[in-house]
């Protein structure tokens, strides 16, 4: 590009895993000091952070459920939430530095080669990987089904687990409680609405929020904007240049002037 770029970026039912190839990004989240790295790991958040750079990046995200992260990295995720750490600084056993297999995949001469790499090491990762339990992983594909409706008390009876068992897992392998993990999920849902043209009412009545103040308030806290600012934003024909919305078919990020 030809200027830097900052991005507002918002939560989703999501872990990052960014393998940079040469160029640094600068992530600022309230309450923490930035953080500069090439290559990021990025666990589950309730809050936004900016991402900037100097006008050029290259690598790829991976986007990974969290409990996907949880089996790769061997973390317990609750350690990570709200925080943007150096893959390789975190306590891992994988065969390679992050850090090298991002130096791999620049080196090679086609994206179909890189692809094809990262796909054979994050296999030979996942199946030397901590196995996370598959009563969570169905836990957590019933939250997302429901877009973060479902009770946690339902939700602990339809796996068998208790809610405090329920809570413990879903801090391990997600990294939030399965309230905090169901309030980025419904908000993940409403944003989606709001850009597709639904009103505020409309979308906090589909998304189970109490009322239209309920939304305006949670969307403010977890984005840093009301609905009204986040939708009028992505309308500027700034938010419309790449790169765009992380996760395809999902409103997550604003292009910040």
């Amino acid at each position: 590009m030809d200027r830097p770029r900052r991005r507002l970026e918002t939560p989703v039912g999501a872990a990052t895993l960014l393998l940079g190839f040469e160029h640094p990004v600068r992530i600022t989240r309230a309450g923490r000091p930035p953080d500069t790295l090439v290559s990021v790991f990025c666990g589950p958040t309730t809050t936004p952070a900016v991402g900037e750079h100097g006008g050029r990046l290259s690598g790829v995200e991976v986007m990974l459920a969290p409990w996907a992260a949880f089996t790769l990295f061997g973390t317990p995720q609750y350690e990570l939430a709200n925080r943007t750490v150096d893959p390789d600084a975190l306590p891992h056993a994988l065969d390679r530095r992050v850090g090298e297999l991002s130096g791999a995949l620049a080196a090679l001469p086609s994206w179909e080669a890189r692809f094809r790499l990262l796909d054979e090491v994050l296999a030979r990762w996942w199946d030397a990987g901590t196995p996370c339990s598959a009563r969570l992983v169905r836990a957590w594909s019933e939250l997302v089904r429901t877009g973060g409706a479902m009770p946690v008390r339902r939700l602990a009876e339809e796996v068998g687990w208790s809610v405090r068992h329920l809570e413990n897992r879903f801090r391990e392998q997600i990294g939030l409680g399965p309230k905090a993990a169901a309030r980025v999920l419904r908000l993940q849902r409403a944003r989606r609405l709001l850009a597709a043209g639904h009103g505020q009412a409309e979308t906090a009545a589909t998304c189970g929020y109490y009322d239209q103040a309920h939304l305006s308030g949670e969307f403010k806290a977890m984005t840093g904007c009301t609905p009204r600012e986040f939708t009028t934003a992505r309308r500027l024909p700034i938010a419309a240049a790449p790169p765009g919305d992380r996760m395809d078919g999902e409103a997550t990020s604003l292009v910040l002037t």
